[in-house]
């Protein structure tokens, strides 16, 4: 499944990449956030590898996060890779003719196992959770709003 989300924020690209690019602004914005521990390669470079933890209701989600491409503050790509779910993201950050930015995500996850019932099921859904993080980034970013309330 793959899919395309824009969002524009009402700051310039440089506050967006500052925001973004803060490990410490995660749990603000990515609702569930728990912890995230750097694995090897060049913290915050291509190549870099990261576990990632998410409260989800009662269970706990981890993940390796991969940075494939880092070229900020143009763009950053991920992958993330969970039991039954792998999720290649694409990060660009326009300049706007305003002085705003405009974030384009890409996405594209594969499904395996009952995951990817789930997945032909209620696609709608990833589309979703992706899109409600970058509104909740805007809403911190913007207006430091934070999803812990």
């Amino acid at each position: 499944m793959k899919y395309t989300h824009k969002i524009e924020i009402e700051l310039s690209r440089d506050q967006v990449i500052d925001k973004f690019n803060n490990e410490d602004s995660l749990k603000h914005w990515q609702k569930g956030f728990v912890s995230m521990d750097h694995i090897s390669g060049t913290k915050g470079k291509t190549g870099a590898v990261s576990s990632i933890k998410f409260q989800m209701g009662k269970r706990v989600i981890d993940m390796k996060e991969t940075i494939t491409l880092e070229n900020l503050p143009n763009e950053i790509h991920f992958t993330f890779d969970t039991k039954s779910v792998y999720n290649i993201q694409e990060n660009h950050f326009e300049i706007l003719s305003n002085g705003h930015t405009l974030w384009v995500a890409k996405n594209e996850f594969n499904f395996s196992g009952f995951m990817k019932i789930m997945g032909f099921l209620m696609p709608n859904a990833f589309k979703k959770q992706s899109y409600s993080y970058m509104k909740a980034f805007k809403d911190y970013a913007e207006k430091n709003i934070s999803v812990l309330g």
